[in-house]
């Protein structure tokens, strides 16, 4: 599949990884579960104290879990947005120079105009063939959308 190949999709798009939700977003559902039994469970010397933190300590993994999740890289007329897991990235097209899927990496890397390269964890490289299609897709869209290339 050659990058010219690949058509630019409708904005706006949201790409975001498959196993990479279900697998945090699964394991959070069990967490939530088991520290629920776990609280109703616990023996007569732990008090309600103890259940109330254990049901906390699931919430917290939970929610450590739903960062890794969230995980997506959207696309709309204006620009891109990198979610990854602590920070959101927002750039206007101009400011996009290209994205980059190297054999063996974790994720995708995007260069923008001020030198700056950022793993996007929405676009995994564990996905093999899917996450190939995303990242032409998104090369579409920067060269039907960013700025020129600079002659020499």
């Amino acid at each position: 599949m050659s990058p010219e190949s690949v058509p630019a999709p409708k904005l706006p798009v949201v790409w975001r990884p498959k196993k990479g939700r279900i697998v945090p977003y699964g394991f959070a559902g069990v967490v939530v579960l088991g520290a629920l039994l776990m609280a109703f469970l616990l023996p007569p010397p732990f008090g309600l104290a103890d259940r109330v933190a254990m049901v906390a300590l699931g919430g917290a993994i939970a929610g450590v879990l739903h960062l890794l999740g969230r995980c997506r890289v959207e696309a709309d007329e204006q620009g891109i947005t990198v979610v990854n897991p602590l920070r959101v990235h927002r750039y206007e097209w101009p400011e996009v120079l290209g994205v980059t899927l190297t054999p063996h990496e974790p994720w995708a890397k995007i260069d923008f105009t001020d030198g700056a390269t950022i793993g996007a964890v929405g676009l995994q490289g564990s996905e093999k063939e899917r996450t190939v299609r995303q990242v032409l897709e998104l090369s579409a869209l920067i060269r039907e959308r960013g700025e020129a290339e600079e002659t020499r």
